[in-house]
């Protein structure tokens, strides 16, 4: 048994809590079985689940008709849900805080990424020591308000620089985003890939921030850091609680499968038009964020915190907020999907906050 397993009922409230729920998303009928879904950038690794999830049927299997509308950023997707025009958002796990700090519950419902995979790179031609040498840069984000803005204004504020020090500018995440880089019209980016590996593979950019990997993201954050999440509004919740565990169960399905497919297996699945024209570049960048994705869909205590004191770090408004964490993510949906997909003699693995891992993905290819 692999030594970073733990029992299964460890600290989930033992068996017969979930054994109440084990027929849950099985029969029950769904109150919503069409739902509109927003996204910011799908093509973007970040959001990979959801792109597996639509295309290999697991929102069908789950009886489930998803309509999936692209914004240019998570900001964008959010203000579609709260304004009424979406049901449910895969977006950054940020914009639960923000809401909750705001007094407004829409929690997290499964993790989908346990690190950013965002990356600060600057021009080839430009200095760069440390994140102080972003001062009087122009900076090219996916959107404002989007978590590669936040996650720049974070390397500000620990370097001592307010927001105001750099220019930022929404580039999106597509070939607008390439052609501003390497049209000379930006100093540095924050973006995900595969616009990163492209642009490296260009020559463009020198990365100098990247949490594609654990390492880093414990040297920046101390440890996980939730990014790519589901989340909703708690009154949509609460009126649909058969339909939102359908749509978990197929979103854990997706990480379960990602767990354990070929490189090949999971290229194979997305559309063409993500490959920018190059099949090798997605391919690239896929092993560069294998170990992003969730494994348990659950977000850590520690996970949560280390997001909240990201945010404070620059964000003046929330400094003095109350935000309940608990409040963010609300777990009950994961835990009934684990009854229907892990075998109770097994222990499921768990995001660990403790250490960086090693991928063996390269062995299963």
């Amino acid at each position: 048994m692999d030594l970073d397993r733990r029992t299964f009922t460890a600290g989930l409230g033992g068996a017969a809590f979930f054994t109440a729920f084990a027929s849950v998303g099985r029969a029950q009928q769904l109150e919503k079985p069409s739902l509109r879904l927003g996204v910011g950038n799908k093509p973007h690794l970040y959001y990979l689940p959801l792109t597996l999830a639509e295309r290999r049927g697991h929102f069908k299997d789950y009886g489930l008709d998803v309509s999936i509308t692209d914004f240019e950023g998570g900001a964008q997707a959010l203000d579609a849900l709260i304004g009424g025009a979406l049901d449910v958002v895969t977006g950054a796990y940020e914009h639960t805080l923000r809401m909750q700090a705001k007094g407004h519950d829409v929690p997290a419902l499964i993790e989908l990424g346990r690190f950013p995979g965002i990356v600060l790179a600057v021009r080839k031609d430009r200095r760069y020591n440390s994140p102080a040498d972003l001062k009087g840069m122009k900076i090219g984000v996916t959107a404002p308000d989007s978590s590669t803005h936040f996650f720049v204004l974070y390397l500000m504020a620990k370097a001592g620089l307010n927001p105001a020090d750099a220019s930022f500018v929404g580039v999106g995440g597509g070939p607008s985003a390439i052609a501003a880089m390497e049209s000379g019209e930006l100093d540095a980016m924050a973006n995900l890939d595969p616009i990163i590996t492209k642009l490296q593979q260009d020559g463009a950019i020198r990365l100098v921030a990247d949490t594609r990997f654990p390492r880093v993201n414990y040297q920046i954050f101390g440890g996980t850091n939730p990014a790519a999440v589901l989340y909703a509004r708690e009154d949509f919740i609460a009126a649909n609680p058969n339909t939102i565990q359908a749509l978990v169960n197929a979103f854990y399905k997706t990480l379960k499968w990602i767990a354990t497919a070929t490189t090949d297996e999971i290229v194979n699945t997305v559309p063409q038009e993500y490959f920018f024209g190059d099949r090798d570049i997605y391919v690239k960048a896929l092993r560069a964020n294998l170990l992003v994705y969730s494994k348990t869909g659950m977000i850590t205590p520690a996970g949560m915190k280390s997001a909240r004191d990201m945010l404070v770090t620059f964000d003046p408004e929330l400094k003095g907020a109350a935000i309940d964490l608990q409040k963010t993510f609300d777990d009950r949906f994961v835990k009934r999907a684990m009854v229907l997909f892990d075998d109770p003699n097994d222990a499921g693995l768990e995001n660990d906050d403790r250490r960086p891992e090693i991928d063996l993905r390269s062995t299963r290819d």
